[in-house]
């Protein structure tokens, strides 16, 4: 009796980490003067101090949040995978 080999394209290639790039680049673009986005991505203390920034500069500073949520977009997977998830860079 012959064996055969699963094909490569139904194969598990292992446990994917998550990525949060869509959900967080969309919270950053819609949402980001409440530092959703940051939150999405565990950076609490980023986010509060998103808040803050878009409170005391009376919703200008979410401006932060929108080119950050472009930037999260533009990124390949692997990048805004190693860049934000694994490597914590909290700001841009």
């Amino acid at each position: 009796m012959e064996t055969t080999k699963p094909e490569s394209w139904n194969t598990p290639s292992g446990p994917r980490p998550e990525n949060k790039k869509v959900a967080a680049g969309v919270l950053g673009i819609l949402l980001g003067g409440f530092g959703i986005h940051k939150f999405i991505l565990g950076y609490t203390q980023e986010g509060i101090l998103q808040i803050v920034i878009s409170v005391v500069t009376c919703g200008i500073g979410s401006i932060i949040g929108f080119i950050e949520g472009i930037i999260y977009l533009t990124k390949s997977d692997e990048e805004f995978y190693q860049t934000y998830q694994v490597g914590k860079k909290g700001w841009f």
